[in-house]
């Protein structure tokens, strides 16, 4: 049992860790308010395509977020099955909404880039 709890610090740490990047914790605390597709990150975060999908890459790969197919678009959400939703939930409780970028996608034509 002892094994399993360490196994659980592990991998709270590295959770911890990946949301203590910045532009990763806006884009999960973005994802907690509706779905974004990576253009849409693109935009906000004014960073490369790769950059972003990186990042999204290491927050699916421990399970924070899910993609899903939309057309020839891969749209992200939060992943509310993740043995991490809970915790991922009240850290994000601490963090001031992100609303305005989402005003500030549709207010420059920018929200219905994938649809």
């Amino acid at each position: 049992m002892k094994e399993d709890k360490s196994q659980d610090l592990k991998e709270t740490a590295i959770l911890l860790k990946l949301l203590g990047d910045k532009t990763r914790l806006s884009m999960v605390n973005m994802l907690a308010e509706q779905e974004c597709c990576v253009c849409e990150f693109v935009e906000i975060f004014q960073m490369s395509q790769p950059a972003i999908s990186q990042h999204l890459r290491k927050l699916r790969d421990i399970g924070i977020v899910k993609e899903q197919r939309k057309g020839q678009w891969v749209v992200y959400s939060l992943n509310t099955e993740s043995e991490y939703y809970l915790l991922t939930k009240d850290i994000l409780n601490h963090v001031p909404s992100e609303r305005d970028k989402f005003v500030w996608l549709e207010k420059n034509g920018l929200r219905i880039i994938c649809n």
